[in-house]
């Protein structure tokens, strides 16, 4: 097999050095048909914030790894601050080994990333509109893809929140089964708030109001997510009419004390108030969790959800490894029916010709009622030779088994017949 990667990604570099290597959709179109020219029968580059990674079947078997990487290091006008050694690199086994494990979302970040799969089909599907994909990496394409649905299938790799955001809109699905009928309050329109909120806006809720100190960071949330701003100084009316209030706010006291919290749920009738804390530090007094129908959780709180979620997706790694290394069996066992097959057919026609030539040189010599029995006889003769060999290679291709004995098999084969002009795969 002749397979081909190279990458840089959060396991070998910081984000300083990531985004220099970052392609845009242009840039990965300029890039793929560059590298193609320069070096590949097929590829394709997949970019993402966390990874930049090239896979492709290279013309030259020999091609060296630091040769792309001056190529795309070049493309990007990076200084210094790239360096080979933020690089890795993989052969044949070790790239489908690798790119599957891409695909399932456990070589991420964040273990089980649910995003990545569509990266990987996009990143395919721009290499095949730059013509850059052939036979090989189309069939790693749909492979790749295969591997990703079948672990979010037959796995819980993905399931379970793993982000502290993630993990407070969870907890309120638990806590409200109908989202589309709550109102949520966020104070403080934080990184963490914000993503908080678009994921409980993602979920359905019902209604969105937002209190922040500086009133315009407040009004340009609402824009982007809808909802409504509330003063900041008016919180307390945001409080009365919300059922869950998420705070994230830089603040060295608390910004919701019990007495804010005990006056306001008098005046919503008792009704339960499901209040998130993700500052730090807390925003909301622990005290106003004793008070009843209030029903308190802090940063700790959803920290223990993330890492109970992330245990989970852990043991169920076996399971995805188990499905990466049944899906290479089978890429293999293509793989080796496409060396196998160009070498079956021409050997056929290479003996049949011989055949043919000297059937045809002598017919003559016999009368017109054997020359039927010398083709019958002739090509029985030509099909018992082709027998033994051909089975060999068959059995060899089906075994799926990644040694070199089938290979070698093909090559002196086609060496010792007269083969290898018409030789046109790799091995």
């Amino acid at each position: 097999m002749n397979l081909f990667s190279i990458g840089i990604s959060h396991h070998t570099a910081a984000v300083d050095v990531r985004e220099r290597m970052w392609l845009s959709t242009d840039e990965t179109r300029q890039a793929v048909t560059l590298l193609k020219e320069r070096f590949f029968d097929e590829c394709m580059l997949v970019s993402t914030c966390n990874r930049t990674e090239l896979y492709g079947v290279p013309r030259d078997a020999s091609l060296h790894h630091a040769d792309v990487i001056a190529t795309l290091l070049d493309l990007k006008h990076v200084d210094g601050s790239v360096r080979p050694e933020h690089f890795s690199a993989w052969r044949d086994g070790a790239v489908l080994n690798h790119l599957y494990k891409v695909a399932a979302g456990v070589d991420s970040m964040v273990i089980g990333d649910i995003q990545i799969l569509n990266q990987v089909k996009e990143a395919f599907q721009l290499a095949r509109d730059a013509g850059a994909l052939g036979p090989v990496m189309n069939r790693l394409m749909q492979a790749s893809l295969h591997v990703g649905k079948r672990v979010r299938t037959e796995t819980s790799i993905c399931e379970g929140a793993v982000s502290v955001s993630y993990a407070a809109v969870e907890l309120a699905s638990k806590i409200f089964a109908d989202l589309s009928r709550k109102s949520v309050l966020l104070i403080g329109a934080g990184e963490t708030g914000e993503l908080t909120l678009k994921h409980l806006v993602g979920k359905g809720i019902g209604s969105v109001r937002v209190a922040n100190r500086t009133r315009a960071r407040a009004e340009a949330l609402v824009t982007e997510l809808g909802g409504e701003v509330v003063d900041y100084e008016q919180m307390a009316e945001g409080l009365r009419v919300a059922d869950i209030v998420i705070t994230s706010v830089n603040s060295p006291t608390y910004v919701v004390g019990p007495d804010d919290v005990q006056k306001v749920m008098r005046r919503r009738g008792n009704n339960p108030l499901f209040i998130i804390d993700i500052g730090v530090p807390r925003n909301v007094d622990p005290a106003a969790r004793r008070i009843e129908n209030v029903f308190l959780y802090d940063i700790d709180a959803l920290s223990a959800i993330v890492d109970r979620n992330v245990q989970k997706r852990m043991a169920e790694m076996p399971a995805v490894t188990h499905i990466v290394r049944e899906e290479m069996v089978e890429f293999l066992r293509w793989h080796k029916s496409l060396q196998v097959a160009p070498t079956i057919q021409d050997f056929r026609t290479t003996l049949e010709a011989i055949r043919a030539e000297e059937v045809q040189k002598n017919i003559n010599r016999f009368t017109p009622e054997d020359r039927e029995l010398v083709e019958m006889l002739t090509k029985r003769i030509v099909n018992k030779i082709l027998h033994q060999p051909l089975t060999t290679l068959k059995q060899g291709a089906e075994n799926g088994t990644h040694g070199p004995d089938t290979v070698q098999r093909i090559k002196v084969l086609r060496e010792l017949f007269g083969l290898t002009k018409s030789e046109s795969h790799g091995d």
